[in-house]
């Protein structure tokens, strides 16, 4: 079964990579064709409390900067197997120095983020775990290169019904501050990106503190699809990857691929994109009270950016 679906977000991936450019997204900037463009009356010069950013969000990053929510089947007897799970992100613009284009420049945000995962097969529901997360990234773009260096609190805990089941595994109060850097480049419909974090203020003390990351995307220049001013659809693929030091550098690999809709033609105030994405995981588990486990699961989603 995990074959098949690797082989399925390749033909995707490779599908993805074939498909020609249409109209005028030959000119689109990468921040505009992923969802969180410039407006053109802030492209250039300071400008306070902006709109948009220069730095697109992590698209296979389980704790990307998405709203989502999807269904996931698992593999861990205790964790769930049926897990319904759920993303809230946003970010809020501080301040940017823009130019020369629009879309390049250097921002500093406030972002926060809450990943949730349910138990399905429960008959409440039952929260199983949530993670918190606020950063502080200073994002960085000129043409197709772009950089995020941010600091970072996550909080993990368990959900008061998962804890009052009688099997329920010992608890971990964890908890961390995170420095993490990000290097990326756009070429066309292909980006690529690698980096990695440093943990400090970690809890509990003996957490490994060094996690390297990298990844992949595609997206094509043109749509798929036209749904006249309703929108355009077009294919989307991506593969991240973390390693960390805690799990002897035993890399956890994410893959999602699908359909995304946007905008034909935008307007000065860039649309945000949505996508059904089928998704893929194997490696540590991503999430916060059970990052001592490893888990697979494979499933789809609606993802929304930022």
């Amino acid at each position: 079964m995990h074959r098949s679906l690797l082989r399925l977000a390749t033909v995707v991936a490779l599908g993805a990579a074939c498909i020609p450019a249409r109209g005028g997204a030959q000119g689109m900037s990468a921040t505009t064709r992923c969802g969180v463009g410039v407006p053109q009356s802030e492209g250039v010069g300071y400008v306070p409390l902006p709109r948009g950013d220069v730095f697109c969000p992590l698209v296979a990053d389980p704790k990307g900067l998405r709203s989502f929510v999807s269904y996931q089947r698992g593999d861990s007897a205790s964790f769930a197997e049926n897990i319904g799970a759920i993303g809230i992100s946003d970010s809020f613009g501080l301040f940017r120095f823009g130019g020369p284009a629009v879309g390049e420049g250097v921002q500093l945000s406030l972002s926060g983020s809450v990943f949730a995962q349910f138990d399905l097969g429960a008959s409440s529901f039952d929260l199983i775990n949530a993670d918190y997360i606020l950063a502080l990234p200073l994002t960085v773009r000129r043409s197709g290169f772009s950089a995020r260096l941010r600091v970072y609190h996550q909080s993990s805990h368990l959900g008061d019904e998962f804890l009052l089941r009688s099997e329920f595994p010992e608890r971990e109060n964890l908890s961390f501050e995170s420095v993490e850097g990000i290097l990326s480049q756009d070429v066309g419909f292909f980006r690529v990106y690698a980096g990695g974090e440093y943990l400090f203020n970690r809890s509990p003390d003996e957490l490994e503190p060094t996690i390297a990351h990298a990844g992949a995307e595609l997206r094509p220049l043109g749509s798929l699809l036209r749904l006249g001013t309703a929108g355009g659809i077009g294919l989307i693929a991506a593969v991240d990857v973390k390693s960390s030091e805690e799990h002897d550098w035993d890399p956890g690999v994410s893959v999602r691929a699908g359909f995304e809709v946007g905008r034909p033609r935008e307007t000065e105030v860039p649309s945000r994109r949505w996508s059904l994405l089928f998704e893929y995981y194997d490696g540590p588990s991503p999430y916060g009270q059970f990052f001592r486990e490893d888990i697979s699961y494979y499933g789809f989603g609606l993802h929304f950016t930022p």
